[in-house]
């Protein structure tokens, strides 16, 4: 009993340092860089301009909304209920391998391995309120 105990805080430790080290992450992004990024590896299924959904939806203002929120985008219905809010946190993790966070997700991309990318990517999409 002990022993499961003892997994469970080392389980919950794990995941606390995960988070922690996100957040960490998505505060150190270039922007600049982060528009290169999107371009190359986003654009062709979404925008950043408010109300223009392409294959996968807008992105303006992603940073801070509710996933699956945007009324006219067909969303699975995993993304739909996955109740999850678009903090920098989850977007770096959920970046990193989007269908290990979410499963059942439609978005067919395996995600973006590298840190400082992901933190570049991030640094952009917070910038993108509607434009």
């Amino acid at each position: 009993m002990a022993f499961f105990r003892y997994g469970k805080f080392i389980s919950l430790l794990a995941i606390a340092v995960l988070y922690s080290s996100a957040a960490v992450a998505a505060e150190d992004g270039n922007a600049h860089n982060g528009a290169d990024i999107f371009t190359e590896q986003c654009s062709i299924c979404h925008s950043v301009k408010a109300g223009k959904n392409k294959i996968g939806p807008s992105l303006a203002g992603v940073v801070g909304r509710k996933a699956g929120s945007i009324a006219n985008f067909a969303y699975s219905d995993a993304m739909k209920n996955s109740g999850l809010e678009w903090t920098k946190e989850n977007l770096t993790i959920y970046l990193k391998k989007p269908n290990a966070m979410i499963a059942g997700i439609k978005m067919p991309y395996d995600g973006l391995a590298d840190e400082k990318a992901r933190s570049d990517l991030i640094a952009f999409l917070s910038m993108q309120a509607g434009q």
